[in-house]
């Protein structure tokens, strides 16, 4: 039997891990190498299981293919488990990234957006590197391909970890910083549906969509409220407040902006593997939140608990 659902602007995040631990430890958003984390979901879920968190989300960019083998490590572990999604979104040229948690995995229409995404995704790295070899920089497309596990979504990650294997840097930031930003000369851009119609399609899913990281310091250029706003109206539930890459300027944001719009605030760390410096359930989430977004899917995907 589902849950009542509660109002969602009545529930807050944990924030940085470790304040309560009589509380789950729960992790909404982190990355195996179905994407561009450096680690399979079965070894996702048993460093998860070591880091001691409770719950993990797997939140792969722009697939599902993940989810068979995260169920059965999760089992295996005793780690509750949140299947969910991170799409790629776009608004005026600025890459948005949106978590849809729980959706229906065969919803046709949410699925044919995420193949044409995943299929842009690919050409695009061949241009980048493309350019980048035309300005002297050691890598062959070949190469990057080499860092791209079977069935896993491309990205500019891949690249990074080409550039690595051949000694030409020795970390992901190095890259991102130097060669793979959005005002890089190399970059190229790819499919990415309006940041607004990615919301309609999680929750025409059944799924619960969440605004990863919306005032990252790292992103060009600086996201409108009118837009969160607008978002909020197509069915957005909630924001990811406590995040690596936000400061406690933009904390207070997000919270000023979910007390207005109901919206639920959660944590999470972004894992991915090496591929990032994140660590396992740095951040994490109340399990009021969890509660929350468990209430607002429909249920065609469930929590998995062990």
């Amino acid at each position: 039997m589902r849950r009542s659902r509660p109002r969602l602007g009545s529930v807050t995040p944990t924030g940085t891990a470790g304040t309560d631990r009589a509380r789950p430890v729960i992790d909404l958003h982190t990355h195996s190498s179905v994407s561009d984390g450096t680690e399979t979901p079965a070894e996702l879920l048993a460093a998860a299981a070591t880091a001691g968190v409770d719950v993990l989300a797997i939140t792969d960019h722009d697939t599902v293919a993940g989810w068979d083998e995260a169920t059965a490590a999760a089992r295996e572990h005793g780690v509750t488990l949140v299947r969910g999604i991170e799409i790629s979104c776009a608004w005026r040229y600025t890459s948005i990234h949106l978590l849809g948690y729980l959706p229906d995995p065969g919803h046709r229409p949410l699925l044919e957006e995420l193949a044409r995404a995943r299929d842009s995704r690919a050409t695009r790295l061949e241009r980048m590197v493309e350019r980048m070899a035309a300005d002297g920089i050691p890598l062959t497309y070949e190469e990057v391909l080499a860092q791209v596990s079977a069935g896993a979504t491309p990205g500019r990650p891949h690249i990074a970890d080409a550039l690595i294997a051949n000694g030409t840097i020795e970390h992901r930031d190095q890259a991102f910083r130097e060669w793979l930003g959005d005002d890089s000369p190399y970059y190229v851009g790819h499919y990415a549906p309006d940041a607004v119609r990615a919301v309609e399609l999680v929750r025409a899913a059944g799924g619960v969509p969440v605004l990863a990281h919306p005032f990252t310091r790292t992103r060009s250029g600086a996201l409108d409220d009118a837009l969160i706003v607008r978002m909020r109206e197509a069915g957005l539930v909630g924001l990811e407040a406590y995040h690596r890459d936000h400061g406690p300027e933009e904390v207070a944001h997000a919270t000023e902006l979910a007390a207005r719009l109901g919206l639920v605030l959660t944590g999470s760390s972004d894992y991915h593997g090496t591929g990032k410096r994140n660590r396992l359930g740095e951040n994490t989430t109340a399990p009021e939140v969890l509660d929350a977004i468990e209430a607002a899917s429909s249920g065609a995907t469930e929590v998995l608990r062990p």
